[in-house]
């Protein structure tokens, strides 16, 4: 009963927090001209939108955090080595993420950080994480139970955390294409993460997932169709790299794969594309990521929103019986 207490709470604050924040730095935001610059290669559907706030990532972040810090400071919840590493990864890729919305908005384009300093400052991060891991007796081994696999791969182990991270914040940044989009989706697999943490015995997870997933929930509110403001870089990065730094501490990377299924998928259709246009020169999809090519169809944003949404809920509901099978 405790517990579900403090999921309920934790869940409540975040939701509260982020939508009083909304109010507060939604028209911000607007005065100060944080403006996105969309796509010349999207449709004219899009072109409306240009000129609507970004950075709103900080809608979310900023009240996770604080709620984190509050219940560390109020002994609500006792500070592990593993609450340390999720925040350091959701910061450090906040950092990121809004070093590049910051220069993007200063460029008044859409090309803020390189490739190549993008890939630097995230390989830091994840140094930090295997730092800090190794050094509270983290485990090397890729462990599955149930498939009877356990790999142990020492100072691999550190390539690993890279990959994961990079390939799971940019997953969630190519998502983030349409209004709700990539904050409907992550919220969902945050609350999903959050169960599965809770019941294999990772409680600092759990309640930080729900914190996370309450304050997502509260940025919809200002980021559903017709979006007010978007979240950026700097929301995208920091949901993408904390939801695989989720699955690496949890032991659940496999599970990262069904829970995060759409997000999985919509980076594919990315990868697919450029190996059809390379080896076969000529499209497969009409546009990507995925959700472009269903625009190019003639499908409705708020359609495809929600049938991404319902595939997200789906997987989100198998991934839970995944990860505490495993």
């Amino acid at each position: 009963m405790l517990l579900l207490t403090k999921a309920i709470f934790a869940i409540m604050i975040g939701f509260l927090t982020s939508s009083i924040l909304g109010l507060i730095l939604v028209p911000i935001l607007k005065r100060i001209k944080v403006q996105q610059k969309i796509s010349v290669f999207v449709g004219d559907a899009h072109r409306k939108k240009d000129g609507t706030p970004t950075m709103g990532g900080l809608i979310f972040i900023i009240p996770t955090v604080v709620a984190i810090v509050g219940l560390l400071i109020t002994h609500k919840i006792a500070y592990t080595s593993n609450l340390g590493i999720v925040l350091l990864v959701f910061l450090g890729y906040a950092f990121i993420g809004f070093l590049d919305d910051f220069l993007s908005i200063k460029k008044h384009n859409n090309e803020g950080l390189t490739t190549y300093q993008k890939l630097f400052l995230q390989v830091l991060i994840a140094v930090g994480f295997f730092y800090i891991y190794m050094q509270n007796g983290g485990q090397t081994a890729w462990v599955v139970g149930t498939l009877h696999v356990d790999v142990e791969m020492g100072w691999l182990y550190g390539l690993f955390i890279l990959l994961v991270l990079v390939g799971s914040s940019n997953a969630v940044n190519l998502t983030d294409g349409l209004d709700g989009l990539a904050g409907g989706l992550s919220a969902i697999a945050f609350v999903a993460f959050s169960l599965i943490s809770l019941m294999v015995g990772f409680e600092d997870i759990g309640i930080f997932s729900l914190i996370l997933a309450g304050s997502l929930i509260g940025f919809l509110v200002y980021n559903s169709h017709p979006a007010k403001v978007f979240m950026g870089d700097t929301g995208s990065l920091a949901l993408g790299g904390v939801m695989g730094a989720i699955a690496i501490l949890t032991h659940r990377e496999l599970t990262l794969l069904v829970v995060a299924g759409v997000f999985v998928v919509e980076t594919l259709s990315v990868i697919i594309q450029v190996f059809w246009v390379q080896v076969l020169h000529r499209k497969l999809f009409l546009m990507t990521p995925l959700h472009h090519h269903f625009e190019k169809l003639g499908w409705i944003e708020t359609d495809i929103v929600k049938l991404f949404l319902v595939f997200g809920l789906i997987l989100a509901m198998a991934g839970i019986i995944f990860g505490v099978w495993l």
